[in-house]
């Protein structure tokens, strides 16, 4: 079992919305730390604790993100992470798996199941191992307290429920330092 670290120089994690029913809204969070614990000839056994500030989020509107960051959705203030602790991972296919774990958003869990690539590991011109991991998954927002809304005069809603995520992380090997 190694120990694995987020490259946060390459990572992104994404979320697109329904917007009045007509449009998507994208964003991302660019706040994150990972503790990643793999073990490459068991995929079953390896561990994940993600956690994500809340107040990093970025829509490309300054409103919309101090909207976002207030008690309408996550509450930054009392609630500054959310968190993601994998509980499973399957592995579907030569380099495809899916990891199981517990969303914590507001203090209220609920399980998520994502599906993931990783690409690697490889060992890069700097002589570091590294791999690539996408994942892909949704949730409705609305489990975890995020229920803000209003109704539209023509119909439907301002913030459509499912969240899609998509989220492109590269991660590289923890070199043990022999003292």
């Amino acid at each position: 079992m190694s120990q694995w670290n987020l490259d946060a120089t390459h990572l992104d994690i994404g979320f697109s919305v329904r917007h009045m029913m007509v449009s998507n809204v994208k964003g991302r969070f660019t706040d994150a730390q990972a503790q990643i614990r793999i073990d490459e000839d068991h995929p079953e056994r390896s561990e994940v604790v993600v956690e994500i500030g809340t107040a990093s989020i970025d829509t490309r509107v300054a409103d919309r993100d101090a909207h976002l960051r207030s008690a309408d959705f996550f509450d930054s203030e009392q609630h500054p992470l959310m968190t993601f602790r994998g509980t499973r991972v399957e592995r579907t296919g030569a380099s495809e798996f899916a990891i199981t774990g517990d969303l914590t958003i507001r203090e209220v869990t609920h399980p998520v199941t994502l599906r993931g690539i990783l690409d690697g590991p490889l060992t890069d011109p700097y002589g570091n191992r590294r791999a690539g991991v996408e994942l892909t998954g949704e949730i409705d927002r609305e489990q975890w307290g995020l229920g803000w809304n209003m109704a539209l005069e023509a119909g439907g809603v301002v913030v459509g429920k499912r969240v899609k995520l998509a989220i492109d992380a590269e991660i590289v090997e923890q070199v043990e330092v022999v003292a």
